[in-house]
């Protein structure tokens, strides 16, 4: 879980209520029950307008300000598992790999194993350490519904090269997505900065305080009332391609939570990484892998 604190401003016109209460009602219950918040309130992890409370049910009303500390959890090392993963390439250093739609990046709360990390560690002989027990060899992520080719490290020279290499924005990341209606131009580029949303922390927004996030758009085919688009993302923000089609007015298909609600032709959201470009991190060699659309042959 996130360790950074839970800020909630209790909202104008709010009759007094418990702090538990106040908590549980503005956070996702499958990642905080109430039982939880109560909990961490009596271990001292909750404030109001600044002071430590330990009670849960301390009395909040409209204009308080409660933040709730999350102690990091302690995880468990994750346990190899044989799942259904492609590798495209791989070598002494690392791997490239195709994560299926429908698959969690690594062990988080509510997702202690069926993850990417766990296949990994069945598939590959070795993972680099850099990104601890929990994230070995994980360079970059893709969202759990999401498919597509990824990079991984197998050694931590690789690890820091490839990272460099994303840090620096010279590897190149397409990806393909149908989107609802039809783009007023074959081509574009949107560039609206983003940072997670202030009304539901599950998701991220267009904000003007946020990170610098640039996303670029080609139309590949035309089907009426959706398209399908080459995406190129030359910045990796969580949901980027995601948050900038939604705020463009075509989000993608199959997307529940930016309003490319699910349908008969979106079993599934229909966002593909179909292609990465890099430079191999111990010959230097410029490679390019990609991954079949499972949605469309282009």
């Amino acid at each position: 879980m996130d360790s950074e604190p839970i800020t909630i401003r209790v909202d104008a016109g709010e009759e007094p209520l418990r702090l538990d209460r106040a908590i549980a009602a503005r956070t996702d219950p499958n990642l905080l029950s109430r039982s939880h918040i109560g909990k961490l309130i009596r271990e001292g992890h909750a404030s109001v307008n600044g002071s430590t409370v330990v009670k849960p049910g301390f009395s909040v009303s409209d204009g308080d300000v409660i933040e709730l500390e999350i102690p990091p959890s302690v995880p468990a090392k994750p346990q190899a598992q044989d799942l259904p993963i492609e590798v495209l390439y791989e070598d002494e250093c690392m791997a490239v790999i195709v994560k299926p739609a429908g698959m969690v990046v690594h062990p988080a709360a509510g997702n202690p194993d069926g993850t990417l990390v766990n296949a990994l560690l069945y598939h590959l002989d070795h993972l680099s350490g850099i990104g601890g027990e929990e994230r070995p060899g994980i360079i970059h992520r893709l969202d759990k519904d999401t498919s597509g080719v990824m990079l991984v490290a197998k050694n931590d020279q690789a690890h820091l090269s490839l990272s460099r290499q994303l840090s620096e924005h010279r590897i190149e990341k397409h990806y393909r997505a149908m989107v609802r209606g039809r783009m007023k131009e074959e081509r574009g580029e949107i560039s609206l900065p983003i940072a997670r949303s202030k009304t539901d922390r599950k998701k991220m927004a267009v904000d003007p305080a946020g990170k610098e996030a640039v996303t670029q758009w080609t139309v590949l085919r035309d089907y009426g009332d959706h398209e399908l688009l080459d995406v190129r993302i030359l910045t990796g923000r969580t949901h980027q391609i995601r948050v900038h089609m939604s705020t463009l007015g075509h989000p993608i298909l199959g997307d529940v939570i930016y309003g490319g609600s699910a349908a008969k032709d979106a079993p599934r959201l229909m966002l593909h990484a179909y292609s990465v470009t890099f430079e191999h991190p111990v010959t230097g060699e410029r490679m390019r892998w990609t991954a079949p659309c499972p949605f469309s042959d282009q």
